[in-house]
């Protein structure tokens, strides 16, 4: 994949006040297409659209049009947008039934869907999942290192790493952060706790004492100084197994828990005769 992207995203998304007669080049390709042949953006990563705010976009559209076209590229017979789901959407409530759009070609699609996905990100008013989510698919999609995706957008590479590192916490924890029940800052002190239980509890805490992040931070250590009944059983579990595996194989053997479940077991051997005489144990064991 091509990491010189080349001609920025100005030249693909132009500003949110679109001035067609700036782009002499994209004129012929502006046109007026039914609402219902245009697919929503699958680069988008904002996941949550303000309804009030929707709302009153579309009672500026009935009054005045849309200003700015949306931008769009064909894809089998109909169009999906790179840039303007907000007026897309406002669009549908406002009752049009066609918008105007800039069209643009298609033999540059997956750049086009690439550099829709960064502008996105360069937004202000996504929620921290969905910055985590956007900046994880361009890491998995697109191939791009946190270094690489944070000089794309404009940002620091730790602040690209603690935004993708809070959606390891679970849903529960992300949906009170969306929901604007806790902040960043509490949600990145959350995922020092080892285990969803404790999530849950100190979370609840959180939420009902409106507790400040220090606050939590510190509710965080004294619930993983604090060994609970849960704890002690799964920990005296976790020894009893190594313990059994070891004197079954007579080898070192090490089980990793994760935090969300499951885990690995690591068996040592020293050469090849050593894992045969493993692998012989272990069909005598079944």
């Amino acid at each position: 994949m091509s990491r010189g992207l080349g001609r920025g995203l100005a030249s693909l998304i132009p500003d949110s006040a679109l001035d067609v007669d700036a782009l002499p080049a994209q004129r012929s390709s502006l046109r007026n297409v039914p609402l219902d042949e245009i697919r929503p953006n699958p680069e988008q990563p904002r996941e949550m659209f303000d309804r009030e705010a929707l709302e009153g976009l579309a009672a500026s559209i009935r009054t005045h049009g849309i200003l700015s076209p949306l931008v769009v590229r064909r894809h089998e017979g109909r169009y999906v947008l790179i840039a303007g789901e907000r007026r897309f959407r406002a669009a549908g409530l406002a009752g049009l039934t066609e918008v105007p759009v800039v069209v643009r070609d298609a033999a540059e699609s997956s750049e086009q869907l690439e550099l829709a996905l960064v502008e996105n990100l360069q937004r202000t008013d996504l929620d921290a999942v969905e910055e985590g989510r956007g900046y994880q698919r361009l890491m998995a999609e697109y191939g791009y290192t946190q270094e690489e995706v944070a000089n794309k957008v404009g940002k620091r590479r730790p602040t690209i790493a603690n935004a993708i590192r809070l959606l390891k916490l679970p849903d529960f924890a992300l949906a009170a952060l969306r929901e604007g029940q806790i902040t960043a800052g509490h949600a990145r002190a959350l995922l020092g706790l080892d285990d969803d239980d404790g999530i849950r509890r100190v979370l609840a805490k959180v939420i009902a004492q409106q507790l400040s992040v220090r606050h939590t931070e510190r509710l965080v250590n004294e619930h993983n100084r604090t060994p609970t009944i849960a704890r002690v059983r799964a920990k005296k579990t976790l020894d009893y197994a190594t313990k059994l595996l070891r004197d079954s194989l007579h080898t070192s053997v090490e089980i990793k828990p994760r935090q969300k479940g499951g885990g690995r077991i690591v068996i040592d051997y020293s050469d090849a005769e050593d894992l045969e005489r493993l692998i012989h144990r272990l069909r005598q064991e079944k």
